[in-house]
């Protein structure tokens, strides 16, 4: 595998590539690799020649209260895990490259970005769209593949896509659970022992939600308040939404439409936040 930290180099690494006929995949990460990033790579190998994945910690989705400078940074373990998996190239850029002083340009998506998410990190969109724009005109990639944990980002990426002509196509992968069902994500490494067992109380009335839908109830107010009644009984757990949208818009729904809807959740464990969501 490849390790490289220019923009120069990465791009014409990507230039050379193109040329020689070869399809890149491409996985953009904030780092601290794990099974769901190690899925999206082996799946990326389905989808082309060459595997890209870059690892770079984005400054512009991180309101002033967020984890940006907690977030865990593991290169190391990074490189190890993207090598392990098949992965072709590991682009770190550096910060001071990739937004230097007096960067000023942003990218908006302003409607499928507002609702859910948006409410409490009005920056994420923004800072995902800007960043990831400027790492597809460094990396060229014909596929880009993004894990179906963040729906709405999947939503808005493809939309800006649309919108904006961009020659990408975009491939999903599914959500990848602990062996206890809790979603992989890379601040699950915040958790205590108890506050995990906590959340694992999202999972079970993920799996509720499912069962009614299966049973028949149509209804997404009745739903929604069965997983509320579910969550509330944990002390530690603090909604932040629990919502039934449409999968492509992140329209909210009062009626169930199967395999067109699913179910999304944030939520706080004491200071962590954390989403997840089931296809209804």
């Amino acid at each position: 595998m490849q390790k490289i930290d220019k923009i120069a180099e990465m791009s014409a690494a990507a230039k050379a590539i193109r040329e020689s006929g070869k399809r890149i995949a491409f996985l953009p990460t904030l780092g601290a690799l794990h099974a769901g990033h190690a899925n999206l790579i082996r799946l990326a190998r389905l989808q082309a020649d060459v595997v890209v994945v870059s690892a770079f910690v984005n400054p512009l989705q991180f309101g002033p209260s967020e984890d940006f400078l907690k977030y865990p940074r593991t290169a190391v373990s990074d490189a190890l895990l993207a090598e392990r998996e098949g992965a072709d190239i590991l682009f770190t850029p550096a910060q001071e490259e990739m937004f230097p002083r007096g960067f000023s340009t942003h990218v908006l998506e302003e409607v499928i970005s507002k609702p859910l998410c948006s409410i409490t990190r009005p920056v994420l969109f923004r800072g995902v769209l800007t960043c990831w724009l400027k790492l597809f005109n460094i990396v060229q990639p014909h596929v880009v593949m993004i894990g179906e944990k963040d729906p709405q980002q999947i939503a808005v990426v493809r939309k800006a896509i649309g919108d904006l002509l961009l020659p990408v196509e975009v491939v999903t992968g599914a959500v990848v659970r602990d062996v206890d069902g809790l979603a992989v994500s890379a601040r699950n490494n915040y958790l205590t022992p108890t506050q995990r067992e906590e959340a694992l109380a999202v999972y079970g009335a993920l799996k509720r939600a499912k069962e009614m839908v299966e049973s028949g109830v149509k209804s997404a107010d009745r739903i929604v308040a069965e997983v509320t009644h579910i969550m509330s009984a944990k002390r530690r757990l603090r909604v932040i939404y629990i919502s039934v949208v449409d999968r492509n818009t992140m329209d909210a729904l009062r009626e169930i439409v199967p395999g067109n809807c699913l179910m999304a959740i944030s939520y706080w464990v004491d200071e962590v936040k954390l989403t997840d969501n089931v296809l209804l």
